[in-house]
């Protein structure tokens, strides 16, 4: 009889939270994970994720692990299993080709319809998915989405012009908020190249989108560019612990509230754009663009796309058009807008390349202007649109990977921080946290190699292309269009998935 009490359910309960530490902290790090004990560590990121979670939580990862590289050398562990090795060494044996590395669970929380070619984590599904997805990027496809770009840009152009005009202060500049504007255009531009028509950002200077919740629930107009701000940030903290996820809704701060709104309102742009194409089809006199190009392509079964995968695909889309670019057309003014020599010196080149009745240039006129490109890689350098280590896994039918002495078998998780390798004086020399275009005019086979603002190997960014032909035209007209200063210091970086300027206030004038 008195082993009742002591079997009591709320001993048992006592006894089981108890013994949580022991299974999730104690048995992983002294045997479960025991080959990563020597490798040094912030306290408490070998016992626990939480770390990782908390550092992403206040949207300032890349710094935090930049900082940790700096003190605690180029092999640092960031979770119980997951190592983040500093070295451009690393680089191919993470991401090459032939390594057969795998994505990490992080990137489940970026799942919200479907599986896309971003967040599969299956190799065979994510193959299939890149072949047909970089056929919508093949060169033919890129040279047909330049004209939605010029127009979108030309349109801008009239808005800036405008403000330009009656917004002078006494120094002959007028007030820009950059921040805004960008966004509005790079969203009605990623919106004219995926579906066929801008989201109109640009012509209501606001912030709104239809969004549907399921494919039959009611449209609503959302702040699309806020949204997706707080969908960037909440997946990339759950990534840390993916098994939250379900969970989030109940943790009692109003950072994971917003992330899972903006998560499921930002998705609903997707569905209700596909669900208009899905019931207006386009005729074969329309122009294509890349949701007809998906459309051409089929799963797995050899069958078209069903209206979840479309979505899916059209997600990514969305997002590496609008976030990913977004941003760092900001970063290209930033940049030479606090650094006159540079604008001074690619407006020189600009102005002797174009004809002066050009307003914006095509690709083909400024693709290969040497100084325009130089700025475009620094800005890529300084500013990576994604600047943390991407994590992957070593292939569970692999013998491991041997790298500086450590030995990481098979499932550990493994990232090389694209910032911390952007900003290496090891790489760059000792100037590396200064922006000089110049450094690109003879740049070593290291830095080249090191150079990975779209990632690389097989999961790299398959807009590549699209994104350098914009920047390179967007650079070119505004330095041929505008003189520049700026209105503030240097811009709060807040840090999700990408890493985005919170404000960019400029000032300009017409040249």
């Amino acid at each position: 009889m008195a082993i009742i009490p002591i079997l009591s359910p709320w001993v048992l309960l006592v006894a089981g939270i108890a013994f949580l530490p022991v299974y999730y902290i104690i048995i992983p790090y002294f045997w479960t994970y025991r080959h990563l004990r020597g490798i040094p560590a912030p306290f408490p990121a070998q016992f626990t994720s939480l770390w990782l979670m908390s550092i992403s939580r206040e949207n300032k990862r890349s710094e935090y692990i930049d900082a940790l590289h700096r003190r605690l050398g180029p092999v640092v562990r960031i979770q119980p299993n997951h190592v983040s090795i500093a070295d451009d060494k690393a680089i191919n044996l993470v991401y090459g080709h032939g390594n057969r590395s795998l994505k990490s669970a992080w990137y489940d929380t970026f799942r919200s319809i479907g599986y896309s070619v971003f967040n599969t984590r299956d190799r065979a599904q994510h193959s299939h998915k890149r072949r047909i997805v970089a056929h919508t990027f093949a060169p033919k496809s890129v040279r047909q989405m330049e004209p939605c770009f010029a127009q979108n840009l030309k349109f801008l152009i009239e808005k800036w012009d405008d403000i330009a005009k009656d917004g002078a202060k006494t120094d002959g500049y007028a007030d820009l908020d950059c921040r805004r504007w960008i966004n509005f255009f790079a969203f009605d531009v990623i919106g004219d190249i995926i579906f066929g028509s801008p989201f109109g950002m640009l012509q209501a200077g606001a912030d709104l989108a239809e969004s549907r919740t399921t494919r039959e629930g009611p449209s609503t107009l959302l702040p699309a560019v806020k949204h997706l701000s707080h969908r960037s940030e909440i997946a990339a903290t759950l990534g840390a612990i993916p098994e939250l996820k379900p969970y989030a809704q109940y943790i009692p701060d109003p950072y994971f509230r917003k992330g899972l709104e903006g998560v499921k309102s930002f998705t609903g742009v997707a569905i209700a754009r596909v669900k208009d194409r899905w019931e207006n089809p386009k005729q074969p006199e329309d122009r294509q663009d890349l949701l007809s190009l998906l459309q051409e392509g089929s799963d797995d079964k050899g069958d078209a796309f069903g209206f979840e995968e479309l979505t899916a695909e059209a997600l990514t889309l969305l997002i590496a058009g609008s976030d990913t670019t977004n941003n760092t057309f900001c970063a290209v003014m930033n940049h030479l807008a606090a650094n006159p020599h540079a604008m001074s010196r690619l407006q020189e080149e600009v102005d002797a390349a174009l004809p002066a009745d050009v307003i914006v240039p095509t690709h083909d006129m400024v693709k290969n202007l040497p100084y325009l490109n130089s700025v475009i890689n620094e800005t890529l350098r300084q500013h990576s649109t994604i600047g943390l280590g991407l994590p992957r896994d070593v292939p569970p039918d692999s013998e491991g990977i041997h790298f500086r002495g450590h030995y990481f078998p098979a499932g550990t998780t493994l990232s090389v921080p694209i910032y911390t390798i952007h900003h290496s004086e090891e790489i760059w020399g000792q100037d590396a946290l200064e922006y000089r275009p110049e450094r690109w005019d003879n740049a070593t086979a290291q830095q080249k190699n090191a150079f990975i603002p779209f990632s690389t190997g097989p999961r790299a960014c398959l807009g590549r292309n699209l994104v350098e032909m914009e920047l390179k035209i967007l650079a070119a007209t505004w330095a041929k269009r505008y003189d520049v200063c700026m209105r503030q210091g240097p811009p709060e970086i807040s840090e999700g998935l990408t890493r985005r300027q919170i404000t960019m206030n400029i000032g300009i004038r017409r040249r």
